[in-house]
Parts: C-alpha cells; sequence; structure tokens
C-alpha cells in the first residue's frame, strides 16, 4: 500500500486534511466516505513532496522535531514493536502536517521492502547522513533499538546545546534593539525640536550640544535611507560570500577574533566529537564516519581540517596529529583523540572530550553573557548621558547670562 495525503469535507462541511494508506487513489476515497468525509482532493505521497510541498519555505525536519521523533521512535522499537507499526504510531501521533506526511511516506517504502535505512534515504532533507548511517549500522548489527537510543541521545544533546547558544544571545540582543530604537527615537522626534529652541535663542553652543543636533540631523534626513543601506550591505555581503574562497578567508578572519573565534572553535569541536563518538562507538568505520562528521562542522577551516585529516588516516597517519597540525581544535579535545588512539579506546575518549567540550563552551556562553550585559547597561548608559548633558548644558548656560 501506498501514502496518499486528502482533502475531505467532513459531516458539518469543515475542510480537513491528512494522511491515509490505501492500494490506490480510488480505495483511498472510498475509505474516506467510509468515515463519513466527502473526499476532494487524493494525491500520492512522493519523496520530494513530502519535504517541499507541506511549506513551501522549509525543507526537512526542524532539528526539535527530528529529536522528538527519535526518542518517540526509540521508545516504540525498544518495547518490541515492528518497525512499521512505530512507525504508524509517530505518525498518527504527530501534530505536524509536514512530519505525518514524511513519516507516512517512510513507512510505505519499509512496506514495499525497503530497509528503513534507504527509506530515510529519500528524504535527505529530514534525516541527515550521519542518521542514516547510523540506522544502517543498527540494522545490521541488529541492535536498531541501542542506536536509536544513541540517536536520540545525540539529537536532544545537541539541541539543548545550541538553544543554550541562542538563548544565552537572545537577551543582550533584545537589549541591544529597545536600546538602539529609544536612542534612535530621542534623536529624531525629541532632539530636533529642543534643539531649535536653543538655535533660535542665538546664544553660543557647547561642543556637545552642536554635536548632538548634527548627529540628530543626519539620523533624521536619512529616514528611510538607514534601513534600506543596512539591508544593502546584508545582501551585497551574501553576493560576495558566495564563492567559497571568499567564505573560507571570511569565517578564517572569523576565528582571529577573541572571543567570538574561541566561541566558533568550541561549538564545532564540540559537534565533530560528539558525532564521530556516536558514530565510533556504533561499529562504524572511522574514514567513514570523518566523512559523516565533517557535515556537522559548519566553519569550513575547520572542515578542512577535518577532511584533510581524514585523508592522514586513510593513509596510515595519526587523527590527532593532523588535527592538531591546524591549530584549529582546543588542545583538550586533541589531547584527548591522541590518548584513545593509543589506548584503542577512540570512541570512549571522543565521547569524553565531547562532554568536556560541551561543558567548556556552556561556562564560556555563560561568562560571556555575564560580561556583555553590564558592558551594553554602560554603553547605552552613556549614549543617554551624552543626549542629557548635551540638552542641559545649553540651559546651563542661559540661566548663567540671565543672572
Amino acid at each position: 500500500m501506498a501514502a496518499f495525503e486528502y482533502e475531505a469535507l467532513d459531516s458539518d462541511g469543515r475542510a480537513i486534511k491528512g494522511v491515509m494508506e490505501g492500494d490506490g487513489e480510488r480505495r483511498v476515497r472510498v475509505l474516506l466516505r467510509e468515515k463519513g468525509f466527502i473526499p476532494i482532493k487524493v494525491a500520492p505521497i512522493e519523496k520530494e513532496r513530502a519535504e517541499r510541498r507541506a511549506f513551501r519555505w522549509q525543507t526537512g525536519l526542524k532539528t526539535a522535531e527530528l529529536s522528538l521523533l527519535t526518542r518517540q521512535f526509540a521508545t516504540l522499537v525498544r518495547a518490541g514493536l515492528p518497525i512499521e507499526e512505530s512507525l504508524q504510531a509517530l505518525t498518527e501521533q504527530s501534530e505536524s502536517a509536514r512530519a505525518r506526511k514524511i513519516l507516512a511516506a517512510v513507512r510505505t517504502k519499509v512496506r514495499e521492502g525497503q530497509p528503513l535505512a534507504g527509506a530515510l534515504g529519500d528524504f535527505p532533507g529530514s534525516f541527515p547522513p550521519l542518521y542514516r548511517h547510523l540506522v544502517e549500522a543498527g540494522e545490521q548489527s541488529g541492535k536498531l533499538p541501542v542506536i536509536l537510543e544513541r540517536l536520540a541521545d545525540y539529537t536532544e544533546q545537541r539541541q539543548a546545546l545550541t538553544q543554550k547558544v541562542w538563548v544565552a544571545f537572545l537577551y543582550p540582543a533584545l537589549v541591544t534593539i529597545v536600546a538602539v530604537a529609544i536612542v534612535g527615537g530621542l534623536l529624531v522626534y525629541v532632539v530636533p525640536q529642543i534643539a531649535q529652541v536653543f538655535v533660535d535663542s542665538g546664544a553660543p553652543l557647547p561642543w556637545a550640544t552642536r554635536a548632538l543636533i548634527a548627529i540628530s540631523h543626519i539620523a533624521k534626513e536619512g529616514g528611510v535611507a538607514w534601513p534600506i543601506g543596512f539591508l544593502a550591505i546584508l545582501v551585497a555581503g551574501r553576493l560576495f560570500l558566495r564563492k567559497r574562497e571568499r567564505r573560507i578567508a571570511w569565517q578564517r578572519l572569523l576565528l582571529r577574533v577573541p572571543l567570538l573565534g574561541r566561541l566558533i572553535r568550541g561549538l564545532n569541536a564540540a559537534r565533530l566529537a560528539s558525532t564521530l563518538g556516536i558514530l565510533t562507538s556504533s561499529g562504524i568505520p572511522l574514514l567513514l564516519a570523518l566523512e559523516t562528521a565533517m557535515q556537522v562542522v559548519t566553519n569550513l577551516p575547520m572542515q578542512m581540517a577535518v577532511e584533510e585529516a581524514r585523508q592522514e588516516v586513510r593513509e596510515g597517519g595519526s587523527l590527532a596529529r593532523s588535527l592538531g597540525r591546524a591549530k584549529l581544535f582546543p588542545p583538550l579535545v586533541i589531547h584527548l583523540i591522541s590518548s584513545g588512539e593509543a589506548s584503542g579506546s577512540l570512541d570512549t575518549m571522543l565521547s569524553r572530550a565531547a562532554e568536556a567540550q560541551t561543558r567548556e563552551l556552556e561556562g564560556f556562553v555563560t561568562a560571556l553573557t555575564s560580561l556583555i550585559e553590564p558592558v551594553l547597561i554602560l554603553v547605552m548608559g552613556g549614549m543617554v548621558l551624552f543626549i542629557v548633558l548635551a540638552i542641559l548644558l545649553p540651559i546651563f548656560d542661559m540661566n548663567q547670562l540671565i543672572k
């Protein structure tokens, strides 16, 4: 049976959408009528449509959706349910139309005799290579429940780490946006009215007041040119970075920025160690594990360093020595990998490196955001103080003249 997506009317005349399996489009229409629905549209779910047509601006499952589905899938398979029934339960359980369509299509492929990894391979936008390789290893070794639980842990940890980084910088970003909006409002609407009074008085103005009036004039006259200019800079930047060589140079420059570079190195090193650890512990060869893990490294210079390490390992070289030669990965990760290679417990040391790097990254992000918040307060307070002094100084001078 194949999976079909349908649109129908219920007994109250309300439009409903869903996914149903059947031997054909006609059979699905019959099943819908038996349920009291009036079918309007019935169409088979194809692998590309399942990923793209549900939401045209998105492709595949979100990380949070994949994490939740993997945990539920692992629980069902661990409980002894066949893969086909587990996928059916996930399809019925999911609240996302996109997820239901993809899961129904995967179940159809499994019912047709494809292995689970092969069925997932039809949806690369939803299930990355790491996911598919681990599922394939679990099917071949007969340890699919264990592998799925490891995948669930991995996806949840990765999602949690990403959320912690974003949430940590969310508050400073919001404070900055609000402060810029307030200062911009003062410069555009409040300062010009007060400045006009000073200009009409004919009295000499302090330098701070003259500077504030000039800044206010620029901000007001600019109008919509400021956001347009900002968007133009963003578009120009994206166009400039389309070429891989320029992206490499730009990302290499970011690695040299003191605090930002450490954050990028730590985040990518944690992802690499965690991915390599779960792949090698699942019995996947190191060369294939490196090829897969390389895709989770978002920084191109670090990704190139992993590719060079893979080539050296293929020729019989040391992974730790090659990664250390690039001088892009934290020394702790390099030392733990070297220890794992020497002791023959590379998978264990990679897992420890991932845990240590994650803890260090979380501590660094917490300390960094704790430092950013007071700096933002001082900067914004200084800007407001400058505006207040620039307004009050002419008033003080006028009072002195009156006396």
